[in-house]
């Protein structure tokens, strides 16, 4: 299996499902593992990978804490887009019982509360892939904004195929394919995570000012290394 920079070097100018087809169909990042929070731009990446490859793994992480619609979606985009194969992860119930017994962690400690619920279910989810696809944008805020499409994290290559893109990409190809949108959009939800801690974004803000409102947090962890540094841009897209 190549590198992350030998992968960015050679596909790095390809986008989309342009980049996705050889991810999928040729495995030039060894397994690989599409992960979804079937939130508010899911449907564009689930359908381009299901186009190609409708049995790809899909990794949905239910936190316990999450919006009953976006639940509902799951269902809908699952069956409207024929994946086979969707993977529901969420945190132990021993973890759970020790770590929040009382469901308030999100409140204390919200970096803590989103490692039981998100970051150490994602790390066991993942235990059999060399790969993982995301959907991290560069327009959703200025911590995504130097995403590539390939970059090392650990010991997994992470592919971002919509790096690129921009939110007007992302409403035209829903529309050209006819996709749903999830049916919090309507509402000013332009990031979607857990119930708690998402809110509607105000007009003039980025797609993810409504997450953890009033914290400097602005991650969930899981596109975090070992070490706690967020994996940046080192060479040209």
């Amino acid at each position: 299996m190549l590198s992350a920079d030998h992968l960015q070097a050679r596909y790095g100018h390809l986008s989309g499902a342009d980049l996705l087809r050889p991810v999928l169909e040729e495995r030039i990042a060894g397994p690989v593992a599409l992960t979804s929070s079937f939130g508010a731009d899911s449907a564009v990446l689930l359908h381009m990978a299901a186009s190609i490859d409708p049995d790809v793994p899909v990794i949905f992480l239910d936190t316990g804490k999450l919006f009953p619609e976006t639940l509902d979606y799951r269902e809908e985009l699952t069956a409207r887009l024929g994946l086979t194969d969707v993977r529901t992860h969420g945190p132990a119930a021993p973890d759970l019982r020790g770590r929040d017994p009382d469901g308030r962690l999100h409140r204390e400690d919200p970096d803590g509360c989103c490692a039981m619920r998100k970051t150490e279910p994602l790390d066991r989810a993942l235990t059999d892939f060399q790969s993982w696809i995301n959907g991290r944008k560069r327009f959703q805020n200025a911590t995504r904004a130097d995403v590539p499409k390939f970059e090392q994290q650990d010991q997994r290559i992470k592919i971002n195929p919509l790096a690129e893109f921009t939110a007007g990409d992302i409403e035209a190809y829903r529309r050209a394919h006819d996709l749903p949108a999830h049916p919090l959009v309507a509402d000013g939800y332009l990031s979607i995570g857990c119930l708690p801690c998402t809110t509607p974004v105000k007009p003039g803000e980025d797609a993810r000012a409504g997450r953890w409102r009033g914290r400097e947090k602005t991650e969930c962890g899981i596109h975090f290394t070992a070490s706690g540094e967020l994996v940046r841009l080192e060479r040209g897209a």
